[in-house]
């Protein structure tokens, strides 16, 4: 199968941008959103030069650039003092306290900065984690620092089962029920769900289809189902909407849409727009695209553009029926357990940069998926490219 070229969006080079400025480091956010460095480096060049718009701060100034330079300074000076404040005691007691310190508060201080403050090699602290009591002590408190490190990288979202996956794909031997000990032990639990609200607008003039779908979620291949809805944001600037569009075949969000209106060109229509882009239908592919009855996908502007693609078929729930559209909504679910319930956000562009993030540098690319077996999406698409391979 050949590699495609990738075709990105006005809206993700302007969030690839704005994420790479607050992050200040381009390499780490290309490697996040799995795209060349030289990519962002070239949009910020064009960005700069008023070939791209969008709502991103405007070019910092010499000034602007020194304030940012001192409050970094004053964080390290903050850091520096709450270290002293919580670990002051231990700065004159033996070399093993301070060790355990250093260990128990890593994730509130770096380990670099809290060596530093307590005058320590770093390197005699790693040393004195890999102290060998017996073989199986050291391999547990091996894999719980990875356990850990795994947990908090994925801010919470993990529970053991992909855990436990995770490490099999880092090399580690570890069962589910001892993932799910050293966890316990360390009262590591996974975001726990929320009941969700489903919250759709039907009551509208204009026809509805029959349901093409019918709960068929299992796909052979890509292009043969989308599914589609609209899900609400709140933030200290009101209502945010997110549109999204999904391939059922590996559960990707290959479309998706941010507005603080919920008319059909900011919400179906621009998602819709996204998804052709990121996955073009071609040789006139017959293609499922379901949504739920409300009025942006049954208003004659989203039908029009929907009928420009000769080969797609339209498919809605039934009235009152979220199972009918159950994989958009379990989207909608996971991202509210694991991103919008663990945040507060004062305006729409805070919520903006932090969805944009959550979508294409986590679940997209990272998040373990237990309808993929609990692999990753790229790991997937890999796996299926190299079948094709093998088939040839």
């Amino acid at each position: 199968m050949e590699r495609q070229r990738r075709i990105y969006s006005l809206e993700f080079k302007l969030k690839a941008v704005e994420l790479s400025n607050e992050r200040g480091s381009s390499t780490i956010v290309a490697r996040e959103l799995n795209i060349s460095s030289d990519n962002i480096k070239r949009w910020k060049k064009e960005y700069n030069q008023g070939k791209l718009t969008g709502k991103i701060v405007s070019v910092k100034s010499k000034e602007e650039q020194e304030l940012i330079l001192l409050r970094k300074e004053l964080a390290d000076v903050k850091m520096e003092r709450d270290i002293f404040k919580k670990g002051g005691q231990h700065l004159f007691q033996e070399r093993q306290v301070k060790f355990e310190f250093i260990k128990q508060n890593k994730y509130l201080f770096t380990v670099e900065k809290m060596c530093q403050v307590f005058k320590i090699n770093k390197s005699s602290y790693y040393k004195w984690l890999i102290r060998v009591p017996s073989k199986r002590a050291l391999y547990n408190q091996i894999l719980l620092e990875e356990i850990k490190r795994i947990y908090y990288y994925n801010r919470k979202r993990y529970g053991s089962p992909r855990i436990t996956k995770e490490l099999k794909m880092l090399g580690f031997i570890a069962s589910k029920e001892l993932v799910r000990k050293l966890m316990k032990k360390e009262f590591l639990q996974s975001i726990v769900k929320r009941k969700f609200k489903v919250t759709t607008d039907s009551s509208h003039k204009y026809p509805v289809v029959e349901n093409n779908l019918n709960r068929e979620f299992t796909v052979s291949r890509e292009n043969q189902t989308w599914v589609s809805d609209i899900t609400y944001v709140r933030t200290g600037q009101g209502w945010l909407y997110l549109t999204s569009v999904i391939d059922l075949f590996d559960r990707k969000v290959i479309g998706w849409a941010l507005s603080a209106t919920m008319s059909a060109k900011d919400t179906s229509i621009k998602a819709f727009k996204m998804a052709l882009i990121n996955r073009p239908i071609k040789n006139n592919q017959s293609l499922i695209f379901h949504s739920d009855r409300g009025i942006q996908y049954a208003c004659e502007e989203f039908v029009c553009e929907l009928n420009k693609q000769k080969s797609i078929i339209r498919s809605m729930s039934r009235k009152g029926n979220c199972w009918d559209n159950a994989v958009a909504e379990s989207f909608f679910k996971t991202l509210k357990v694991e991103l919008i319930y663990q945040n507060r956000y004062l305006t729409r562009q805070e919520a903006e940069l932090s969805i944009f993030e959550y979508i294409e540098t986590f679940y997209n690319t990272n998040r373990r998926h237990k309808q993929l077996n609990n692999l990753t999406i790229l790991e997937y698409q890999k796996l299926i490219n190299n079948n094709l391979k093998m088939a040839a």
